[in-house]
């Protein structure tokens, strides 16, 4: 390559290297400054989406899969925070100003414990604060989705909404013919017989498949129970509803795993009319808007296809063995 060819690719680096970090300065110099340290001060932000002076209604939204891990990249600032979530819901409960809660659910599911801790801080605010909780159900509110609805005093879903999934799932990969072929062999040393149960580097044997069902099946009780003890419906039922099938929200109301049909609005209403609130004020939780995710939406301007590639990489990078979860996968 000659010296002119040398050049032109140095100059077309720097104007590149540049015009990336115009972007990023100009992102900041036009950014809030005084909000961006609120994060320091503020455990949430609180948007009101319905005007009044009265009785209050605090909205949480839970979107993505429920799991207990921070997003790794700092252009990933967007998907579920299970710490973020609970503090919140925490706050609503202690919050004497407001009177109810609404729960506006849009998940597959996710995981075992943490589904448990939601469901657990739900039942927590109703008994100790005598706080009202009603879900509204967005497009998806299956397996650990449904876990946590079971308890709230009314549950209403759109009629295409999916729910249901009862039920949990573990799953791992084996790839040992595949390593066969290839003549990959794997050097494992472990201090008891079953230490690596589910690997993917050999073939499982029915006494490790037995042990893991065994467990699946303890939790799958534990499932059925809390929609025994939340929907007052029969075990018999339950377990006839709870083959893992989704429902749309139509068959939801009529094997009476919801209780209304309807939008968020109309769940904002049944909770208005249900606990006779006047002039209500409804607001939105929201997580606050701190240091970090300026800077993450600031990088993501600037990568924008990127974005999508770093939220498969956490998912990867979070997905390095196997668990129990309730969760619905299509």
């Amino acid at each position: 390559m000659n010296t002119k060819r040398w050049f032109a690719i140095i100059i077309a680096t720097v104007l590149l290297v540049v015009s990336i970090g115009f972007q990023f300065v100009s992102s900041f110099a036009t950014a809030n400054f005084s909000d961006m340290f609120t994060l320091m001060d503020q455990k949430y932000e609180e948007e009101i989406i319905q005007e009044g002076m009265g009785d209050k209604i605090a909205v949480l939204y839970l979107d993505g899969v429920i799991q207990d891990t921070a997003p790794s990249t700092l252009v990933n600032t967007t998907s579920y925070n299970h710490k973020q979530f609970l503090e919140m819901l925490n706050e609503a409960g202690e919050d004497e100003s407001v009177d109810g809660i609404i729960l506006r659910i849009n998940t597959p599911g996710g995981g075992v414990v943490e589904s448990d801790e939601i469901h657990d801080k739900i039942e927590e605010i109703q008994k100790e604060k005598e706080k009202p909780i009603y879900v509204s159900m967005g497009n998806t509110a299956a397996s650990g989705g449904y876990y946590i609805s079971a308890p709230a005093d009314k549950v209403i879903a759109h009629p295409a909404t999916l729910t249901g999934s009862i039920g949990v799932i573990m799953e791992g990969y084996d790839l040992s013919e595949l390593t066969d072929k290839w003549g990959i062999d794997f050097n494992t040393i472990k201090s008891g017989k079953h230490k690596d149960i589910m690997s993917f580097s050999r073939k499982m044997t029915n006494e490790e498949r037995e042990i893991l069902q065994t467990m699946v099946n303890d939790m799958y009780n534990d499932f059925v129970k809390v929609i025994v003890d939340g929907r007052g419906m029969s075990e018999s039922k339950v377990k006839e509803l709870g083959d893992g099938r989704v429902y749309t929200g139509s068959q939801a109301k009529k094997n009476g795993l919801v209780d209304e049909l309807g939008s968020l609005d109309d769940t904002i209403a049944y909770m208005t009319k249900d606990y006779q609130l006047d002039d209500v004020q409804v607001v939105k939780y929201n997580e606050p808007m701190g240091f970090r995710e300026y800077l993450g939406i600031s990088l993501g301007s600037l990568f924008t296809k990127e974005k999508e590639l770093f939220n498969v990489m956490d998912v990867i990078r979070e997905s390095n063995a196997p668990r129990a979860m309730y969760l619905y996968s299509n």
